[in-house]
Parts: structure tokens; sequence; C-alpha cells
């Protein structure tokens, strides 16, 4: 009999031995039963229905029949419910993942195509981890909304030599944001209603390897401002997101008027890297009351003390809100550290980076 307790997970995979697996991983946290496992969408939808509704569902995105993404989306539409999506570590699985997750998946969880059964066994707490915050997930606040129109990205200007005692292309100003469980779709809904006058921008986004680098281009392909992954040297100026590669961190560093940032190799923070926490650190140390933090959905605490020390050390900082994050996880330990001068909706944070440029 299923205590009423734990959290109810399904799977859904092609793979005999994913299922098998994952299985056997899952049901060593008491705090979790798998209520059942099928090959493919219809087949699980099927079992689903006749009562095995679970409260995650670990879904494959690859699969005969019907494709993961179509039976996710036609989940999110009918009886939204918090879907980990489980995909191979590859470009081609990368572009899939973002597709899912823009679709209303809660978070991922890779597996290599070789030694799946050490990786899984070897991950089994931040994969337990994963599964219990996507129970305690928002997966309506994913639901798609309307896209703003955005501007064309403008050419280059045309530029001159600079005078050695002329700086070009500086800010005084740096913003900083960090986000992990729901924060692909939340990051993509607010840097689409910016302008490219804003400040540089520093992003940590706890994602894998061969993520990130999709990830900035899709919202590159759809932002006025450019954005693309961050690379060791790369300097922060207006118009400009920089996004963190997955497994390594990022910090900000200030040279005169000009900021860059450092790509580094080195041990997770709060068990991720790149660390929110890293990022914000660094900020709270070369920019001070020059920078704007922002943190938003995601589960855990990283970032959170950065973000107070952002704020001790003058900085202006937001958390998102409640009830507009996917998972309350970040914001929340943020809020209750004092870290954050203000708690706002989703729909609201464009507005204040906007703000704060202009000020």
């Amino acid at each position: 009999m299923i205590r009423p307790d734990k959290v109810k997970v399904f799977i859904v995979d092609d793979s005999a031995v994913v299922r098998q697996v994952l299985q056997a991983v899952l049901l060593r946290d008491p705090g979790i039963e798998v209520i059942g496992a099928a090959p493919d969408p219809l087949f699980a939808l099927q079992r689903m229905q006749q009562g095995a509704w679970p409260d995650v569902l670990v879904l494959d995105v690859e699969m005969p029949r019907m494709d993961g993404i179509t039976f996710l989306k036609k989940l999110m539409a009918e009886r939204p419910l918090p879907v980990v999506i489980c995909s191979t570590l590859t470009e081609k699985g990368a572009q899939i993942t973002l597709d899912a997750l823009a679709a209303g998946a809660v978070s991922v969880v890779t597996k290599p195509r070789v030694g799946l059964k050490d990786f899984l066994v070897e991950q089994t707490a931040e994969l337990t981890q994963t599964i219990k915050a996507a129970a305690r997930a928002n997966p309506r606040s994913l639901s798609a909304a309307p896209r703003p129109a955005i501007a064309a990205k403008n050419p280059a200007p045309i530029t001159f030599a600079p005078s050695a005692h002329v700086l070009t292309d500086t800010t005084e100003k740096v913003i900083a944001m960090g986000m992990s469980t729901g924060g692909t779709v939340a990051l993509e809904r607010v840097l689409t209603t910016l302008p490219r006058t804003l400040p540089g921008i520093a992003v940590v986004q706890h994602m894998p390897e061969k993520f990130t680098a999709t990830f900035a281009e899709r919202l590159n392909s759809v932002c006025a401002l450019e954005v693309r992954e961050a690379r060791d040297g790369d300097r922060l100026i207006p118009g400009l997101v920089l996004i963190a590669p997955g497994g390594r961190h990022m910090q900000v560093r200030r040279s005169g008027a000009q900021y860059h940032v450092e790509v580094r190799d080195g041990p997770p923070v709060n068990r991720h890297r790149p660390s929110v926490d890293v990022l914000f650190r660094s900020v709270a140390q070369c920019a001070g009351r020059n920078a704007l933090g922002i943190i938003l959905t995601g589960m855990g605490d990283d970032g959170a003390r950065g973000l107070k020390e952002m704020h001790d050390a003058g900085a202006r900082t937001v958390a998102q809100d409640e009830a507009t994050s996917v998972v309350y996880g970040m914001p929340k330990e943020a809020v209750k550290l004092g870290a954050a001068d203000r708690s706002l909706p989703l729909g609201e944070v464009g507005a204040a980076m906007v703000e704060y440029g202009r000020g």
C-alpha cells in the first residue's frame, strides 16, 4: 500500500534497462514510490488514466509511437503535472530537452549513452532530490504565455579607433541573475521583454555541460539583447547577456571602468557548478552598490547567501515571489536571510531591470 506522504513516480522510457535502473535507484529512498513504468507515452497514458496518476512523471524524449515533447504538450494542456525529463547528454539531446522545458517540463536529469547504471547510482541523491522538488513544483506557472514582440537586433554600429584617454563600451553597472528549476522558461520570459540598452547581464542557470551553449543560442534568437555562452575574459557591456557554461564557475571582475568574466574550473559549490553563490559573491566584491542582483525560481539555497552579500555591499536585490515560482526554494531562502529588497512576480522583474538601467 502506498503511503500518502510518499512521492508517487511514473517512469516513461523505451529502454527496459533505464526503466529497471531508475526504479531500483528511486526505491532506495523511503519517500518515493514508483507506481508504474511504461515503454512509450501511449501505454503510459492508458495506465495513468486507469488510476496510476503520479505526483511526478519521469519522461524520456526520444521514443516510438509518440515522442516525449508531443506527450508533454498534451499533458500540460489537459492535466498539468510536474515532469522531469530524462535526456541523453548530447548536443541533439540538449536541443530536444530545451524544447521540453519550454513545453512545461520542470527539470532535467541527464543520462550517458554508456555506463548508465553506474552513473545513475552515483547520482542517486541528486536524482531523488530533483524528483522531490518537482513534486512540490507549480507546473501551471510554466504554462505557455504569449511571447512579447521583440525589436530586431540592431546591426553593429560604426566605430572609430578610441583615443588613448577614452574608454569605449564600458559600464559602471552590472546585473547578475541566478536560477535553477523552472529557470529556463523564467529567464526567457524576462529577457524577451528587455531593450538592448541595459547594462551587461551575467547569468548562472543550473544546467549540464553542452546544454548552455544551445540555451544561449535559443535565447539569442528571440531577444533584442545579444545572448551567448560566456568565455573566459569576455567583457560585460551594455546589451550583452553572458550565460555561465555548464560544468564551470563564472565570476565577474572589474578593471578600471570595465567588467569582464572569469570562467574557471573548480569544485561544486552548494552541489552546483556553475554556482549562483560564486557569481553573486564576485559581483558583491567588484561592483557593490553599482549592481543589481536577481534570484529566480529554483530548488535548494544556492545564491541566497551570495545575494545577501550583494545586499550588504549596497546592491539592489530582487527575489521572484512564491506565486510565480515553479519551485520557491532559492528565492525563499534569500528572503529568509533578508537578502532581497523586493519580492516580485516574474512579470515585473523585467520592469525592475529597466528601471535600474535608467537610474
